[in-house]
């Protein structure tokens, strides 16, 4: 009734490319953790060239992984080795194997809206 007062939190994270769009899910394959003196760090997920063409993103592009507790920015790097609709992640908190996520392209072109 009231809900015009209830103010949404600003998210940190750049919109997507189609929030309310169609994303199918995946499902998590693997989870890779990293350590201080690994030559490769930091977030990322690994899916098919197919499934990454499906989304419009491209490999070594920065995608959007959603998890069921919290979303993130990861690098993508595309593996043709893996099985359709299911992907690996590295270094993405709050995931675990066997889980759905899902990967959205995001959109850096459109200005955001900042509410004054």
């Amino acid at each position: 009734m009231f809900s015009f007062f209830l103010r949404r939190p600003k998210s940190d994270l750049p919109p997507v490319a189609d929030p309310d769009g169609f994303s199918p899910p995946l499902r998590v394959m693997a989870y890779i953790a990293t350590r201080r003196g690994d030559a490769e760090r930091g977030p990322a997920v690994r899916m098919r060239s197919g499934e990454a063409a499906f989304r419009l993103v491209q490999d070594g592009e920065l995608v959007r992984v959603e998890t069921p507790r919290r979303h993130e920015i990861a690098l993508l790097q595309t593996d043709d080795s893996l099985p359709v609709g299911e992907v690996v992640l590295r270094d993405v908190a709050g995931v675990s194997p066997s889980e759905i996520v899902r990967v959205r392209k995001i959109d850096l072109d459109t200005p955001q809206r900042h509410g004054g």
